[in-house]
């Protein structure tokens, strides 16, 4: 499975395409904003000094954009970006300087959206500071210094500091806002890849649960028949009784072939093969009747109330629980008798019963193997409950509910 990270780009990398995208409209707004104080510049009146100057110093302001103000934009490097607002703000501040009555101010309207968006806030906030105070101070200078006129002049230069304050912390708060989402966008899918990573090995656990539980719900317990048939013709061979041991010759290939076929189902990731064009309770009698030609155990099946359709997942649980237990009497009970009921009178529930008469166990002691645990587990894969009630010298008695 392919990792998310490495199939789609990560959201700091959408930003970035998006800022780029955006270039273009930040260079058509200068562009406007220059031809309009360029416009006015040359159908104002003069300043003391002429239109020139003030053409060149805008000539230079476009240059300055053109060389360094593009670069600054394209690949977001601090020191074009300060080399570029250095030397507009420079050139502005001259046209102030030469022609007090310019209209170039009209460029704060791209100067500062521009400083805000190339340095870091707090070099962008005291660059405006001392933008709006250079500006004060020359205009100050051009009344020379009177008093009566720096009012009027701190009014209007604090105006402009809040607003351009302000417009910049907007900027820089939608900027900041949308770099949080990309880096938690991030976050977000690296803990999703992890996660996917996590359901993806914890399925493969499960799915190698699932084939052991098969294993030994099916081969094994075959394998066991096939070595306990085999003993038993060894047997018959030794007190020279050929036709018992033919008998056990002959389930020891039924038990074999049935082991294979199993294989090959289990492989082919197919229901078992004793539900293979049969129903469940059919299945259960022909493993009590294979138990009770085995080891002459005497198993009896009974089926209650009129069968239903339970899904493949619920019968093969049913069907797995009936042979583990019955594998646990034959080894473990000594018993004599075996009565499997499978019920379906009630109305949301099928229960399973396997009784016996053997030695029974204290259910608090310590067992080894697999058997019940694996019961349990598949009992829980399909929402059911397995009980086992047994007691030393009393038999053994395991239920399993299954939902309909």
């Amino acid at each position: 499975m392919t990792d998310v990270t490495a199939t789609a780009a990560s959201s700091r990398e959408e930003f970035g395409a998006m800022w780029r995208r955006q270039q273009p409209y930040w260079h058509a707004v200068f562009a406007i904003v220059w031809v309009a104080a360029a416009v006015v510049t040359l159908i104002d009146d003069p300043g003391p000094r002429g239109r020139a100057p003030s053409l060149a110093l805008l000539g230079v302001i476009a240059m300055a954009y053109a060389v360094l103000g593009t670069r600054a934009m394209t690949s977001r490097d601090l020191r074009w970006a300060v080399a570029y607002q250095v030397v507009a703000w420079s050139a502005l501040l001259a046209i102030q300087w030469v022609d007090p009555s310019t209209q170039a101010w009209l460029l704060y309207f791209t100067l500062f959206p521009q400083l805000w968006a190339m340095v870091p806030t707090r070099w962008a906030a005291i660059g405006t500071v001392l933008v709006v105070a250079a500006f004060a101070f020359v205009r100050w200078a051009q009344t020379d210094f009177a008093t009566d006129s720096l009012t009027e002049i701190l009014i209007s230069g604090m105006i402009s500091m809040g607003l351009s304050l302000s417009l910049g912390l907007f900027i820089n708060r939608l900027v900041s806002e949308a770099e949080s989402r990309a880096e938690t966008i991030d976050a977000l899918r690296a803990t999703q890849a992890k996660l996917a990573t996590v359901e993806r090995d914890r399925g493969v656990h499960e799915e190698r649960e699932r084939i052991s539980r098969e294993i030994h719900d099916t081969l094994a317990q075959g394998f066991t028949s096939v070595v306990a048939l085999s003993r038993a013709a060894q047997a018959a061979l030794a007190r020279g009784d050929a036709g018992a041991a033919g008998e056990r010759l002959a389930l020891i290939e039924a038990t074999a072939s049935d082991n294979l076929d199993e294989a090959r189902l289990i492989v082919a990731e197919l229901t078992p093969g004793h539900l293979q064009s049969r129903t469940l309770g059919e299945a259960l009698e022909r493993l009590g009747a294979a138990v009770s030609s085995e080891t002459g155990l005497r198993a009896a099946v009974r089926v209650a109330g009129e069968p239903v359709p339970l899904g493949g997942s619920a019968e093969v649980v049913i069907l797995r629980t009936a042979q583990e237990a019955l594998s646990n009497v034959r080894r473990h009970a000594s018993a004599a008798r075996v009565d499997v009921t499978l019920v379906y009178d009630r109305p949301d529930e099928v229960v399973l019963t396997v009784r016996d008469d053997g030695q029974g166990f204290a259910p608090g002691d310590a067992r080894s193997g697999f058997g019940l645990d694996g019961v349990q587990a598949r009992a829980a894969e399909v929402g059911g409950a397995v009980q086992v009630l047994s007691e030393p010298g009393g038999g053994t008695t395991l239920v399993l509910v299954v939902p309909r």
